[in-house]
């Protein structure tokens, strides 16, 4: 599915609190947060070091993905006054099916912050009519992460996922979707 023509969604995605929404140059205080998390460089592309040119380097990448047709990645917004709260992402891969992610700013942790965003990313991947399968992969560590895909409907997968963390290839659990047909 990559480098297929992919527009923003309208509207764009929402679920309780939060909003689903393209970065904007304003968000550079969020990826500074992001950047404090010793985590986040390791598993994207949130700078380890934040400076203003970093900063603004991460969000035009984050436009990037949706020029270039592998994805979406959308900041994590309050849906009340725009306070950004992280990140979320969707990644359509060949097939019938998408890797998603999140991360939820340092601030704003424990709130159900991440658990919104992952209904609202969910949502609109079903909106989408080639993927029948979403995929998160997450560190068996991340216990919050894994009660989150839970409570949205995922399931544990038998087979482990591998990704990329700071550098080398790691054993993850695979939470998966499938969408529902109809009966």
């Amino acid at each position: 599915m990559s480098g297929m023509n992919l527009r923003w969604p309208s509207p764009l995605p929402s679920s309780g609190p939060v909003v689903l929404r393209p970065f904007r140059d304003a968000d550079l205080g969020l990826v500074a947060e992001l950047s404090t998390d010793p985590y986040l460089p390791q598993i994207g592309t949130v700078p380890a070091v934040f400076d203003e040119q970093a900063g603004l380097a991460y969000i035009a990448r984050q436009h990037q993905r949706l020029h270039d047709g592998v994805g979406y990645s959308f900041a994590i917004a309050d849906v009340h006054d725009d306070r950004r709260l992280g990140f979320a992402g969707l990644w359509p891969q060949d097939g019938d099916w998408a890797h998603l992610g999140y991360a939820v700013a340092p601030r704003a942790r424990g709130r159900g912050v991440a658990t919104a965003a992952l209904a609202a990313l969910t949502t609109f991947a079903w909106t989408l009519p080639s993927l029948d399968r979403l995929e998160l992969l997450i560190e068996p560590w991340n216990v919050g992460s894994c009660r989150v895909a839970e409570h949205c409907g995922y399931q544990q997968d038998s087979e482990p996922g591998r990704t990329e963390i700071g550098g080398e290839q790691r054993e993850v659990l695979r939470y998966v979707l499938v969408r529902r047909t109809p009966e």
